[in-house]
């Protein structure tokens, strides 16, 4: 499960910012042609985020839809998996957006 060192990854990121500031939310951006599954993602934070400063904050994930562009005819269309293939057929396509993996924000509590 690559989830677990993703967010093991994001969890290192914030600590590392941040020190011992108690946060309480941090939300994410995860493409849908990521290859992230964000319920494995939610799942992993709360077992990673116990014993540091993120424990008990709420995870938010967006899950932005892909897009394309068709190189043979020029449309721009959405995607809902990785079956890359333009309304026209052509599988010549280029991705434009929805391969994204970042954390958007982190919100800290005040002391």
């Amino acid at each position: 499960m690559h989830e677990m060192a993703i967010t093991q990854s994001v969890v290192d990121a914030i600590v590392a910012r941040l020190g011992d500031a108690t946060v309480t939310s941090v939300r994410l951006e995860i493409g849908r042609l990521s290859g992230v599954v964000p319920d494995s993602v939610r799942f992993c934070f709360d077992v990673l985020c116990t014993g540091t400063s993120l424990e008990g904050a709420r995870l938010d994930i967006a899950e932005p839809m892909g897009r394309a562009r068709c190189r043979d005819c020029g449309d721009e269309f959405t995607l809902d998996d990785f079956i890359l293939l333009c309304p026209c057929g052509s599988a010549d396509v280029s991705v434009l957006a929805g391969r994204e993996l970042r954390i958007t924000s982190v919100e800290v509590g005040h002391v």
